[in-house]
């Protein structure tokens, strides 16, 4: 019997079975089914705060251009923007939109980006600043944006 044993012992395989190898690749499958909408979201979240990164270094430029000036300035887009105020680079120039219009004693900063949630942020002078919701204008100098 002990023979036996040790025969059957000397002449087994240590491999794994091809159960065992679909298991464990359905296991992982199932993870990253689960792990790569996570990612995507959290990569949106984070082109968002770039794009209320850019607005508030825009708004910063834009107290220094009043400063210069006595008076804001307006753009109509990103590279307008860009002309104006030599100082901004933006996150994604080629993905992220920025406008700039005066109203009145301020001025209301748009900004956007294809890759982010679709989301437009606003930053308003004149109603307390930047808006952390999307697409909710603070009203003020924004409210005729």
């Amino acid at each position: 019997m002990l023979a036996r044993l040790q025969k059957s012992m000397k002449e087994k395989d240590q491999g794994f079975t091809l159960i065992e190898l679909l298991v464990v690749i359905i296991i992982i499958g199932i993870l990253a089914a689960i792990a790569i909408p996570i990612f995507l979201s959290q990569q949106k979240k984070g082109v968002d705060a770039g794009v209320k990164s850019d607005i508030k270094q825009l708004a910063d430029l834009e107290e220094t251009y009043y400063v210069d000036n006595q008076g804001y300035a307006n753009a109509a887009s990103t590279s307008a923007a860009q002309s104006t105020f030599t100082d901004f680079r933006a996150t994604d120039a080629t993905n992220n939109t920025y406008v700039i219009k005066t109203a009145g004693d301020g001025y209301c900063i748009s900004g956007t980006s294809s890759k982010g949630s679709g989301g437009v942020f606003y930053y308003d002078s004149s109603a307390g600043g930047l808006s952390n919701k999307p697409n909710v204008k603070p009203g003020g100098a924004c409210a005729s944006f």
